[in-house]
């Protein structure tokens, strides 16, 4: 299989290495030549994706930010085959499914939406693995649901990155869920990092600290863009959390104790119910 990749960060890397490494023929395209020929000389890309190799990949991954992936494809689109399957890897969807689906359709290839709930802290090539998607969801938005064939398509095509199951949703829905799972958990740690206490917290941290710090260090110029583009949802689920800061806060200021252990005694059961 010839696999074309955009970009070669985190996401594309990880996928570059995978498809290389069961033998499959990898085109990419990366903004910083240096790192596309660090790719190369890697083993984890054959060549470029151009003019010349577009038209002969059987699948082709977009692993940049949701605007460059979709502008590249309709850019790119009159080059795709017929027979090519094309699979964006954004972390939002609502967008990227409507300027991609119609292309698709215009042009004669197939375009699925999709998102590997896969990643790191760090970012960039040097951190990409093979194996980072195994046993990982992969989230999957086709253009219809009734069509078993394309699905199967779809996991067979993504089969070198050892996907440990697949989901199959709308890119509203995606994006709903996406902003409680995801983008919610790297605002918060973002923010919470920066109480002046965090300086000198050597010594007198643990796992909960860790945890909830992990994802703080981030990549701020696409965070930022996939906030953006979820603006509505993210937004939501800001305000929700808010709210129940601020019942904490009042309790805890009002010395209310039996209303503060009601709080916690009722965030403790909801992690019971959601997560069994």
């Amino acid at each position: 299989m010839k696999v074309g990749i955009l970009g070669l960060g985190l996401i594309g890397g990880s996928l570059a290495r995978a498809y290389a490494l069961e033998g499959h023929t990898v085109y990419a395209i990366q903004r910083k030549e240096a790192m596309l020929s660090f790719a190369m000389l890697a083993g984890a890309v054959h060549g470029k994706l151009n003019e010349e190799t577009i038209p002969e990949c059987d699948l082709i991954l977009l692993a940049i930010y949701p605007d460059g992936s979709a502008s590249w494809l309709e850019k790119n689109a009159p080059l795709v085959s017929k027979n090519t399957l094309v699979i964006d890897c954004c972390g939002i969807k609502t967008e990227v499914c409507r300027r991609c689906f119609p292309l698709a359709q215009q042009y004669g290839f197939t375009f699925i939406g999709g998102h590997p709930m896969a990643g790191s802290q760090f970012s960039g090539f040097k951190y990409s693995r093979a194996d980072l998607f195994e046993g990982a969801p992969m989230v999957l938005v086709p253009p219809v649901f009734d069509d078993i064939h394309l699905l199967d398509r779809a996991k067979e095509a993504l089969r070198p990155c050892h996907f440990g199951s697949y989901s199959v949703t709308t890119a509203q829905e995606h994006d709903k869920m996406i902003a409680f799972t995801s983008q919610m958990p790297h605002i918060l740690s973002n923010a919470f990092i920066k109480s002046p206490t965090a300086l000198k917290h050597k010594g007198f941290s643990a796992g909960s600290y860790k945890d909830l710090t992990r994802v703080a260090w981030l990549n701020p110029q696409m965070w930022a863009e996939l906030f953006l583009d979820n603006k509505e949802n993210v937004l939501f689920e800001l305000d929700t959390y808010l709210d129940n800061l601020k019942a904490y806060r009042d309790a805890i200021a009002a010395e209310d104790m039996e209303t503060l252990v009601a709080l916690l005694d009722e965030g403790k059961k909801r992690k019971e119910e959601v997560d069994g």
